[in-house]
């Protein structure tokens, strides 16, 4: 029993080590990155919006996925496939409101209310949307790992 108390313990402290970091204390370094990861969020704009497959290559990590409002989990291949063929078209992404950035040493979590009109996957997508953006920074700079929209109910 004690020794399995002591492992709950480490393993425990390793939890809160691993995941259990708090956010960066506002200084320099911090608005650095927060003001990069805005500039990213505002370079993933434009590149959807002009089906820039060359700048979605750079800004999606090779294993990043999208959780579509449907539920849909979709990867980077299949975000690109989408794109090269016209499947996801969007007409107009509304520039980011109440936009907040949260950086936490080499990663970044970006939340936000968000219009959209066009398409995903060939399926209408036009909508308010509450949106969640994971950004990670590794050798390539700031790049998005995950992100999920949700759709809002109209008001």
């Amino acid at each position: 029993m004690k020794r399995c108390i002591s492992y709950f313990a480490i393993s425990m402290v390793l939890l809160s080590l691993a995941f259990g970091q708090s956010e960066t204390p506002p200084d320099s370094e911090n608005s650095k990155s927060e003001k990069e990861v805005r500039e990213m969020i505002e370079k993933y704009r434009t590149a959807l919006l002009q089906r820039d497959v060359s700048a979605l290559e750079k800004i999606w990590a090779d294993d990043y996925v999208f959780v579509n409002a449907s539920g849909d989990v979709v990867t980077k291949a299949q975000r690109l496939a989408n794109v090269k063929s016209g499947a996801t078209k969007l007409e107009s992404i509304n520039k980011e409101e109440n936009i907040t950035v949260r950086v936490y040493q080499n990663s970044a979590v970006a939340t936000s209310r968000v219009a959209i009109k066009g398409k995903y996957g060939g399926q209408p997508a036009s909508g308010q949307y509450r949106s969640t953006h994971v950004w990670v920074k590794g050798p390539a700079g700031w790049q998005l790992v995950s992100n999920q929209l949700t759709a809002l109910a109209g008001k």
